[in-house]
Parts: structure tokens; sequence; C-alpha cells
């Protein structure tokens, strides 16, 4: 297998309604696609799609597109989905998602019901927008009326400090929470671990890789691990992470950096490749007005996996990028 050419295809792609960041609200995505083509006529496909808010820089993202062409190319060539290749188990079919909502200020009874009809039986929504105790209150009258096969995954991206942090774990502590991903302003080990020993759930690493070392996976202080492979080193520097935090005993979630369907197609082979029993953060396809190519399905809450060799990313026509879909 011999690389003849490779190309950079940009793009910007509008979003049907503003991603809520950290650092703001996000209408456009921009990026570009890395296509390598072989003698034998074959092409890999990766993502460059940079996110700051996400500590995804520029060389990071190109990195990861750059890896991922190159092992799509590698398992089309061994005959294998990109997944298989990774971890060598039987092939898996699909993937539980959580359906994403946005802000927990802009949800309602009538969106939960939504959800739960379409067959999620989890759904992300984020807090820290508003006062903790204002949150607190808005989610309980949500679980009032919540749907009963509705977990919710709370991402607070670092709002609180930790007094405000307590106050919201000890308020919700009986509600239908699945997890808490980045609450703390400050993050720190002592202060997360008593969190985490306070909640009935997992709190969650999300933005804070710089907690994550060796002494993180000796003595684990909370129970999740989220992961954004292209903050990470790419695909097989997150398995690496992923299969060591299996071995502590730390739960593994692949999320999406709100790539295009080509970055999304390389997170959702990550998940299949190391945690293919959890519940994953990859049902973004639907917030993109237009896209790159064809994303995977998702149907009765579950992404659907091809069983085609390598990533399974088709691409639309470049420089016309087409609606997804869905």
């Amino acid at each position: 297998m011999r690389i003849v050419a490779a190309d950079w295809l940009p793009y910007a792609l509008p979003l049907k309604r503003p991603w809520l960041t950290s650092r703001g609200e996000i209408t456009e995505r921009r990026g570009r696609l890395l296509r390598l083509r072989t003698s034998d006529g074959r092409c890999g496909w990766g993502d460059s799609a940079p996110l700051p808010e996400f500590g995804i820089s520029a060389s990071a993202a190109d990195a990861f597109a750059e890896e991922t062409a190159h092992l799509d190319l590698v398992a089309r060539h061994a005959g294998q989905p990109l997944h298989q290749w990774l971890c060598g188990d039987a092939p898996v079919a699909s993937l539980a998602v959580n359906d994403n909502l946005g802000a927990l200020s802009d949800n309602t009874p009538v969106l939960l019901a939504m959800a739960a009809a379409q067959g999620y039986a989890v759904v992300k929504l984020k807090v820290g927008v508003k006062p903790v105790a204002e949150e607190i209150a808005r989610l309980h009258q949500l679980a009032a009326v919540s749907p009963p096969d509705i977990a919710w995954r709370l991402d607070a991206n670092g709002a609180w400090p930790l007094a405000d942090a307590q106050a919201f774990v000890s308020g919700c502590a009986d509600l239908p929470i699945e997890g808490l991903e980045e609450p703390l302003a400050d993050p720190g080990r002592a202060a997360l671990g008593r969190l985490q020993s306070m909640a009935p759930w997992p709190i969650a690493l999300d933005e804070s890789i710089q907690l994550i070392d060796d002494d993180f996976f000796r003595h684990p202080f909370v129970r999740r691990l989220v992961v954004k492979p292209a903050r990470h080193g790419g695909l097989l520097g997150s398995v690496e992470l992923a299969l060591r935090a299996r071995s502590a005993g730390i739960e593994t979630i692949v999320t999406s950096a709100l790539e295009s369907a080509c970055g999304l197609a390389a997170c959702a082979q990550l998940a299949a490749a190391v945690a293919p029993e959890s519940v994953h953060g990859l049902s973004t396809a639907v917030w993109f007005a237009a896209d790159s190519g064809t994303p995977y399905p998702v149907c009765k809450g579950r992404m659907q996996l091809p069983a085609s060799p390598g990533l399974g990313f088709t691409p639309y026509a470049a420089g016309a990028f087409a609606p997804p879909g869905n």
C-alpha cells in the first residue's frame, strides 16, 4: 500500500441552532478533511476540526486527521471495520448514544418526551448557566414530569466553585441523573474526590486533562472519564487511555467535539473498540444544517455502525457539502 496523493479539503458547516460552550455559542463548524489516496485506488479520510473550548488545538486536530486517515487505509487493506482492527474483537453493529438537548434552561417536558419516544435512555443537558438554586429547582420540576425511562447526563463545563458544586450535588442526589461532567471551575483531586464521595452517580473528567496522570489511574478520585480522541493524541492514544481507565475501574465515555461526519465516524469507531457497552455522546450530526458526508444513522437511541472495512465514511463532493438528512 503506497500513498500517492494527499489533499486537504476545507469546510464551513452551519449549525441548525447555536451550540453552547464554556466560551459562548458556536453557530458554524470550520475544519478540513484530509484525503489520502493510494496507488491501488483506495482513499483514507480524516477530520481536522480545532476547538480550543474542548482543548483541541489546530496542530492536535491535524494530527488526529492524519492518524485517522492512515488507520482508515490500514483497516481497509485488512478488510476490517476500523474498530475491529483496533481491538481485535468481533464487529460491533451499534452503540447506545445520548440525545444532546442543549442548555437546561431551554428544555421542556415535551423535549424529554420526544427523546424518550425516539428511544434514547440518556439525554445530555448543559448546567452551570443559571444560578445553582434556580437550576436545582428546574431539575426538580422536570423530574416530576420526565418519562420514567430517561436519565440525565449533566455537563457543567467547569462552572462552579466547590461550595456551589456541593450544593448542586446535595440538592439533586435523588433525581434521575446518570452522571455529572466537569463541575468545578478550579478542579483539583481532593475537591473532585469529595464531590464523588457525595454523589450517587459518576463525576466525570472531560476538559481537565491535566489531572490525568499515573497517579489518577492508581488512585481514581472520579468514576468516569470522557475521551475526545483529537484531544488525547488520536485514536491509538485514546485506546491506551481507555484501557488504563478500564483496569482502574473507571468508565470511559467517548464524545464528539462537534466534528463533521468524518470525525464523528472516527469517534464512533473508537467507542466501539474500547467501550461498546457504554452510552456515548455521539448523537451530534442532527445539529448540522450541512455536513462533510453521510453520518452514521441513529435509530431508537443507537448509532448504527457500517460493516464495511475501515472508517466507513462516505464524503459529499468537496465544496458542495449537503444536509445530513436526519
